[in-house]
C-alpha cells in the first residue's frame, strides 16, 4: 500500500494516518463535534508581521457577523474590528455540499446585520443586497461608511426602502431598488457600540450597549437624552416616530425584534422585544400595544459586562426552525415563545449554559447553525491568526451543554418605595433557586409569583427582614411559576438576589478516553501547540523529541513545514500563574486575591498550560484538574468553574472552531475525537464539549492549620458553580468562625457563625441549592484553625 510504504519512511508524515485513510473513502467533509474544518473563515488580510504593534483593526479578531438562508444556500459575513471603510473580510455562501463560495464583490468591514426585505425579495446583509438567484449588489462604503450592525423596516416606505443602523449611531435610510442613500442622522442618541434596530408599532428602535466614546459629541448631534449624568448611564435604548426621538431606557441594550424575525414584524400590533443587562441581571423589554414592560432574567457568566459592550458580540432572538425561537443572553441559551407578550409571558425556558462567543444562529439544512467569534489575536499572541467557524446541529444538541445555572436579581442595594413591585425575574426552568435577601431597616419583604404568565400575582411567602442582617430562603424545587418578584412595606434600601443551579450532566467519559487521567502512568503525546499565523495550520512542537509538525485543514501534516520551533517554544513556553500551599491554590489578578479548590497533588509534577483565550476576550484557566472561565474585564472576581477532567492535558487552544487537548495517551487509537497514530495525536472536539467532562468538584480549605488573628478575614475561596457543598472546621481552642459569603460580588454578609469547641472538628453541610460567589471564613480570637471546604 502506498500510504503504508510513506509511513514506513517517515514517521513524521504518518502522524494522523487514520484521517488520511478514511478521507479517501469519505464522500461528506469531516466534521467532528458539529465543526466543519473546512469552513473556518479567515481574514484574508492577514499575516502581519510578528513584529507589527498589536493596535486592533483589520485581522485582529474574525467573527463571523452575521448567517442568513437564502437562495438555496447559507450566506454570511465576516468582520475585522474597527474598519467602518472596508476590509479583506468577506461575503461568503455555502451550498448543500458544503462547498464555499467568497463573492468578488466583499468590501469587508464590521457588518453583523442581515434582513429579509419581502417586497424586493432580497437579502440584505452587510452592505450587500442579494437576489433570489444570487446575485449581489453592494454599496460602497464610500457612499455608505459605517460598521453596519442592524437593517430595519422603513416607517413611512416600507416597499421601496430600508433603513440602516451602524455603531457609532449613524441611520441611513436607502432604496432597495436604485442603492440611493440618504443619511437621516449622525449621532441621534447617546451610547455607543450601536447594536440592533427593529421597527413595530410605528416607531423605529434602535439600541446600543456600551459607554464609551468613538468621538466627540457635537450639542447639535443629539435629538434627545444626554451623556451619561450617574454611573449606570451605559449605552441606550430609544425610539423614532418618523418626528421625534425618545429614550426609553439608559441600560446596555443588543438584538430588538420581534415574532416576525428577520423579516419584519407582519403588522403594527405585533410585540417587539429587546435583550440587554445591567449590574443586577439580564433585561428583557417588550413594547406590547404602545406600552414598555421591564423583565428580568439571570446571567450565567459576567464575561460579557464591560462599560463599552466590547464582549458581546450579538447576542440575539431568531427562529430557528419547526416556529421555535432560541434567545442567547450573558452565555445562557432560552427557549423563547413566539407568543410572548405582557397577557402571555410564560413559556420561557433555560436551555444551556455556554462558552461559546456567539454573533448569530439560524436554521438550515434541516440543522441549527451557529456562527462564532473565536480564536482572535486581539492581546493574545498564543494565536497566530484569527478565525472562527460554524457550527452544526439539532435542538437536542443545545441540552447537551452546561446545566443552566446563572444568578442575579431585581434589586442591588436599590432605593424601593414600599408597596411597589419589583420587576419580574424568571424562575421557570430551574431546579434549585436560592434567594439572597437584606434590606438596611426592618421590614417585611412579601414574595409573589405569576405561574402561568399571564400577569396574575398571587402573594407566595412574606418573610419579616431585620435591618442590615442577611437572611436566605431556599425556594421549594416544585415550585411551578413563570415569574417571581418582591415588594417591602416600607421605603427601604434592598438587595434581592437570587443563584439558579440545575442537575449537571453526567460525565462522557468515553468521548475523553484518548487523554490520559492525571493518575495513569501511561506515557503522553505532550505537545505545545498554536494557530499559525503566516498560514491557516495548526503547529504542534513534541516537548520530548522537539519535533516540529503543522496540521491541515483534514487533519493531516502538512509536507514540509518551515521549522517555527523557536518562535513556539519562544511563544508557548510554560509559566505557572497560579501558587499552591498546604492549603488550595491561590490566584491574583487586579481582580483581587482568591482560593480556589486543589486537585491531584500529581499535577504538580509536570509542565502544562494553565492560562489561555480559547474564545475571544475569554480565557480559560486549568489549574489542577478544573477548568474555569475567566472575562478579560471581569477577572477573577466573576470565575465560574466549568469541569474537573482530571486529565493530564497539556495544552490547548481554538483552531478552525475546533477545541484541542494535548495530552493523549500514546496508545490511544483513533475514535472520531483522537486523530493520530504512535509518532503524534491529539484530541479535537468542540468547546461546548468540556461541559461533558463532568460536574466541578474539588477539596480546599482557607486556612489549615493555620495561624489566624481575631476578625481577619481569610482570603475568598471559590462557592459558584459547585453542586453539593460542605466545610468542616477546628481550632486549637475554642472559638466561634463566621462563615460570610458574597453571592453579588459587591462585599461579604454573615452566612452562619458556628462554634467550634477546642481540638473538635465541626461539619457542617450547605443546604441543597444554596449558592454564592464566594465564602470566606473569620474567627473571633487569635488561633490555629483549619477550615476545609468539599465541593462534591
Amino acid at each position: 500500500m502506498k500510504l503504508r510504504s510513506i509511513v514506513q519512511q517517515s514517521a513524521f508524515l504518518g502522524t494522523f494516518l487514520f484521517l488520511s485513510i478514511q478521507a479517501s473513502a469519505q464522500t461528506k467533509p469531516l466534521q467532528i463535534s458539529g465543526v466543519y474544518p473546512h469552513l473556518a473563515t479567515f481574514n484574508e488580510g492577514w499575516p502581519k508581521t510578528e513584529q507589527e504593534k498589536k493596535k486592533g483593526g483589520q485581522g485582529y479578531e474574525n467573527g463571523i457577523g452575521a448567517i442568513t438562508p437564502w437562495a438555496g444556500k447559507l450566506w454570511m459575513v465576516t468582520y475585522s474590528p474597527h474598519e467602518p471603510h472596508g476590509s479583506a473580510d468577506k461575503l461568503y455562501s455555502i451550498d448543500q455540499n458544503l462547498t464555499v463560495t467568497i463573492h468578488p464583490e466583499s468590501i469587508g468591514g464590521t457588518p453583523a446585520n442581515r434582513m429579509i426585505h419581502r417586497e424586493s425579495n432580497q437579502l440584505i446583509t452587510s452592505n450587500y443586497f442579494i437576489d433570489d438567484k444570487g446575485k449581489v449588489r453592494v454599496i460602497p462604503f464610500t457612499v455608505m461608511p459605517g460598521r453596519m450592525t442592524a437593517t430595519a423596516r422603513h416607517l413611512n416606505d416600507p416597499k421601496n426602502k430600508v433603513y440602516f443602523y451602524d455603531m457609532e449611531g449613524m441611520l441611513y435610510e436607502v432604496n432597495v431598488n436604485s442603492l440611493a442613500v440618504n443619511k437621516l442622522f449622525h449621532k441621534p442618541v447617546p451610547g455607543w457600540h450601536g447594536k440592533g434596530a427593529y421597527t413595530a408599532q410605528n416607531r423605529l428602535v434602535v439600541a446600543n450597549n456600551g459607554e464609551e466614546a468613538v468621538f466627540k459629541i457635537g450639542k447639535d448631534m443629539l435629538k434627545a437624552g444626554s451623556p451619561p449624568q450617574h454611573e449606570e448611564d451605559k449605552g441606550v435604548l430609544a425610539s423614532w416616530d418618523g418626528k421625534n426621538w425618545k429614550i426609553i431606557e439608559r441600560r446596555q441594550f443588543t438584538d430588538v425584534t420581534g415574532p416576525g424575525g428577520i423579516y419584519g414584524n407582519p403588522d403594527n400590533k405585533a410585540p417587539l422585544w429587546s435583550i440587554g443587562w445591567d449590574k443586577r441581571s439580564v433585561l428583557l423589554k417588550l413594547l406590547d400595544n404602545g406600552q414598555w414592560y421591564t423583565y428580568r432574567l439571570p446571567k450565567a457568566a459576567h464575561t460579557y459586562d464591560h462599560r463599552g459592550g466590547w464582549y458581546t458580540e450579538w447576542p440575539r432572538i431568531r427562529e430557528v426552525g419547526n416556529g421555535k425561537m432560541l434567545m442567547d443572553m450573558h452565555a445562557m441559551m432560552y427557549d423563547f415563545p413566539k407568543t410572548f407578550s405582557r397577557t402571555n409571558s410564560g413559556g420561557i425556558r433555560p436551555l444551556n449554559s455556554h462558552l461559546r462567543y456567539i454573533p448569530d444562529f439560524c436554521s438550515w439544512n434541516d440543522q441549527i447553525v451557529i456562527a462564532t467569534d473565536e480564536t482572535t489575536v486581539l492581546e493574545n499572541p498564543l494565536a497566530g491568526r484569527s478565525q472562527s467557524n460554524l457550527w452544526f446541529g439539532q435542538w437536542n444538541d443545545l441540552q447537551t451543554w452546561g446545566s443552566p445555572t446563572g444568578w442575579g436579581g431585581p434589586w442591588m442595594k436599590d432605593e424601593v418605595k414600599a408597596n411597589i413591585a419589583s420587576d419580574p425575574y424568571l424562575i421557570n426552568g430551574f431546579d434549585q433557586k436560592v434567594l439572597h435577601l437584606l434590606t438596611d431597616k426592618a421590614t417585611n419583604l412579601t414574595i409573589q409569583v405569576d405561574e402561568k404568565g399571564n400577569n396574575h400575582w398571587k402573594n407566595y411567602k412574606t418573610i419579616s427582614l431585620k435591618g442590615n442582617i442577611y437572611q436566605y430562603y431556599l425556594l421549594p424545587a416544585d415550585l411551578k411559576a413563570n415569574w417571581i418578584r418582591f415588594k417591602t412595606d416600607k421605603d427601604c434600601q434592598a438587595t434581592a438576589f437570587m443563584h439558579f443551579t440545575n442537575k449537571p450532566h453526567a460525565a462522557n467519559t468515553n468521548m475523553f478516553k484518548a487523554l490520559a487521567d492525571i493518575n495513569s502512568s501511561a506515557a503522553i503525546h505532550a505537545n505545545i501547540i498554536r494557530p499559525s499565523n503566516f498560514n491557516k495550520n495548526l503547529q504542534v512542537l513534541q516537548t520530548d523529541t522537539k519535533r516540529y509538525s503543522e496540521i491541515t485543514e483534514n487533519l493531516t501534516v502538512a509536507r514540509n513545514p518551515v521549522d517555527s520551533s523557536d518562535q513556539l517554544l519562544r511563544l508557548g513556553k510554560f509559566v505557572k500563574g497560579y501558587s499552591i500551599d498546604d492549603a488550595s491554590i491561590i490566584i491574583n489578578d487586579g481582580t483581587g486575591t482568591f482560593r480556589i479548590p486543589k486537585g491531584s497533588a500529581h499535577y504538580e509534577d509536570f509542565a502544562y498550560r494553565d492560562k489561555r483565550e480559547i474564545e475571544s476576550e475569554r480565557f480559560m484557566l486549568n489549574i489542577s484538574g478544573t477548568f474555569y472561565e475567566v472575562g478579560r474585564e471581569s477577572g477573577f472576581l466573576a470565575l465560574r468553574p466549568v469541569t474537573t477532567h482530571n486529565k493530564k492535558i497539556v495544552d490547548f487552544c481554538t483552531w478552525r472552531g475546533l477545541l484541542i487537548f494535548s495530552g493523549a495517551r500514546k496508545d490511544a487509537q483513533p475514535d472520531g475525537q483522537y486523530f493520530g497514530d504512535h509518532g503524534n495525536g491529539l484530541w479535537y472536539g468542540a468547546v461546548d464539549d468540556m461541559w461533558k467532562m463532568g460536574k466541578p468538584v474539588g477539596v480546599g480549605a482557607v486556612w489549615k492549620n493555620t495561624r489566624v488573628k481575631a476578625h481577619s478575614p481569610s482570603l475568598p475561596y471559590l462557592m459558584t458553580g459547585y453542586d453539593q457543598k460542605s466545610v468542616k472546621l477546628s481550632a486549637d481552642k475554642d472559638t466561634y468562625i463566621t462563615l460570610e459569603v458574597d453571592f453579588d460580588l459587591t462585599g461579604f454578609s454573615t452566612y452562619k457563625t458556628i462554634h467550634i469547641p477546642a481540638k473538635t472538628t465541626i461539619e457542617h453541610q450547605f443546604p441543597k441549592g444554596f449558592s454564592a460567589h464566594w465564602v470566606r471564613a473569620v474567627s473571633d480570637q487569635d488561633c490555629q484553625a483549619t477550615v476545609s471546604f468539599i465541593y462534591q
